[in-house]
């Protein structure tokens, strides 16, 4: 596959972050084959470690075809982390912008060049308690379907052993491996003679995890569960059962006050 060009900052990333992935993680990678040699696209990740963004860039690296990451705007004006943002290529995303087409007006015009653009389509790391992509955000659809660009479906595995999901103190031994299985292109061309309604842009979502996760199924060798970790729905099921035992408690405590205001003897 062609190499394009990477640029220095890049190039400086790399010298710095390479040596010491290659230390830590061994490599399982597989399907660099389905990365298009030309024109712009989009790589659908799951997320279930602070590590892996390094990682996978790693992986991103090795075919040719440098990621661009998607990050809040705010980082890309401080100092020497703004200046690496800017010179490595990544997105700012402007989550101000009152217009959800225009807070990924940079992520379409990369597309338009010919990069490949990253999403972490879940938007953060995983809250499955298993690992699993959960329930995805619709950017990484909204881009495809407004590009009509290849959207490759990207699971990895294995960085989440070496520093689990929002834990601090990684585990270097043994040696874990980094597994990655990139997959072909989703077909999403049912999608794109439809308006880009809410409706659409959840269904095209689906069809992407759906895509990210069978590929996942392959590195794990497990079936994922059939119905996607929801934070949104744990959230509301969690007010729930807090509301339930906060009723219970009151009634457990009116009920405990009202049989110690009875006489002695009454009841018996």
């Amino acid at each position: 596959m062609p190499r394009r060009r990477i640029g220095f900052w890049y190039r400086l990333a790399a010298v710095i972050c390479k040596p010491p992935l290659v230390v830590l993680i061994k490599r399982d990678w597989r399907g660099m084959e389905h990365m298009p040699a030309e024109g712009g696209f989009i790589t659908a990740v799951n997320h279930n470690s602070h590590v892996d963004p390094f990682a996978y860039a790693h992986y991103q690296y090795n075919t040719g075809r440098v990621p661009r990451f998607l990050a809040k705007s705010g980082l890309f004006r401080k100092g020497f982390v703004g200046a690496a943002m800017r010179g490595t290529g990544q997105i700012p995303v402007y989550r101000e912008s009152t217009d959800a087409l225009s807070a990924f007006r940079a992520a379409i015009d990369a597309v338009e060049r010919g990069e490949c653009v990253a999403f972490y389509p879940e938007g953060t790391l995983t809250r499955d308690p298993d690992g699993w992509p959960m329930t995805a955000k619709t950017g990484a659809a909204r881009v495809a379907l407004q590009t009509k660009c290849p959207v490759i479906p990207v699971a990895q595995w294995g960085c989440n052993e070496l520093l689990p999901p929002y834990a601090t103190k990684p585990h270097l031994f043994p040696r874990k491996t980094h597994r990655v299985l990139a997959g072909p292109p989703v077909d999403l061309s049912r999608f794109y003679d439809r308006e880009m309604t809410a409706e659409v842009l959840k269904e095209a979502t689906e069809v992407i995890m759906a895509a990210v996760t069978r590929q996942l199924e392959e590195i794990r060798g497990e079936k994922a569960p059939e119905t996607p970790y929801d934070p949104r729905r744990e959230r509301i099921e969690q007010r729930r059962r807090t509301q339930a035992q906060t009723e219970a408690q009151a009634q457990a405590q009116v009920q405990a006050q009202a049989q110690a205001k009875q006489p002695e003897g009454q009841g018996k």
